[in-house]
């Protein structure tokens, strides 16, 4: 089973059937809203860095919101990849009525190609990304081979806990204690879907396989010691980055992070 080939017909069918008007005013808010599409955790943060002739990439870019948001901390130039054809055309365009100095480009992440080994100053991971992923050894050796010594990555993603959680609409889910932990913290075998990407369509439908990966902690902070990536900060919240469990917000349960880490020779 080819899962990357699978995903990468699955979210440009998912592009495909976006509502209509979904993200076409992008461009919009990126002129007008100083960094609109980010959490103001992640602002903070990125506050802290100076951009400046900086050259920065984010791996599964999606539709390039977010490295466009972050193209206006004052960085020289940016590159985004993602698997999806169609999601990256989108994104091209976008950047072109932004007026960004930023480019993206379709390809399979795990693939990246060469030419852009140490070229990054940071590289950026954000929600929904790390799933799509069997083996967080490929993709850290991948994000390691792209920095730039001394560069630096930051990931702002889901936390590993909700993977033990079911969403609404979920076999498993019970409404009456949305917060039951139904899934094993150590899933191995891939999570499968076939009622496509609601955010985008604004409905279900059946759809072609998605195929996505649960990862620890443990997962994650040993592929990237694996591959001379030292963290150097780590911050936890309560509350839901995305739209699954919205319901759980500030209850004591750690849904969402973020992680910044640096290349060592």
């Amino acid at each position: 089973m080819d899962y990357i080939k699978s995903n990468k017909d699955a979210w440009e069918e998912a592009f495909e059937r976006r509502a209509k008007g979904w993200s076409e005013d992008l461009y919009e808010s990126l002129q007008n809203e100083t960094y609109p599409f980010l959490k103001k955790e992640l602002i903070e943060e990125l506050l802290e860095f100076d951009f400046t002739n900086k050259t920065v990439s984010q791996f599964c870019c999606n539709n390039g919101r977010e490295l466009l948001s972050i193209m206006k901390f004052g960085a020289k130039q940016g590159v985004g990849f993602d698997i999806a054809e169609n999601m990256v055309s989108f994104a091209n365009e976008t950047a072109k009525k932004a007026k960004a100095n930023c480019l993206f480009i379709a390809t399979n992440i795990l693939d990246i190609d060469e030419k852009f080994n140490n070229s990054f100053d940071f590289i950026f991971i954000t929600i929904g990304a790390l799933i799509w992923f069997k083996d967080l050894n490929l993709l850290f050796d991948k994000v390691s081979l792209c920095l730039k010594s001394g560069g630096i990555l930051v990931i702002n993603e889901t936390h590993p806990v909700t993977n033990m959680l079911a969403a609404s609409g979920e076999n498993n889910y019970d409404k009456e204690v949305p917060n039951k932990l139904v899934n094993s913290y150590f899933k191995e075998d891939p999570w499968i879907e076939n009622s496509g990407m609601s955010y985008m369509s604004e409905q279900s439908y059946k759809s072609k396989t998605f195929y996505s990966y649960s990862h620890t902690f443990s997962d994650i902070v040993n592929s990237l010691s694996s591959n001379k990536i030292v963290i150097s900060k780590l911050r936890e919240f309560q509350y839901d980055m995305s739209t699954s469990f919205a319901n759980l917000n500030n209850l004591g349960i750690p849904l969402s992070y973020i992680l910044i880490a640096k290349k060592i020779d």
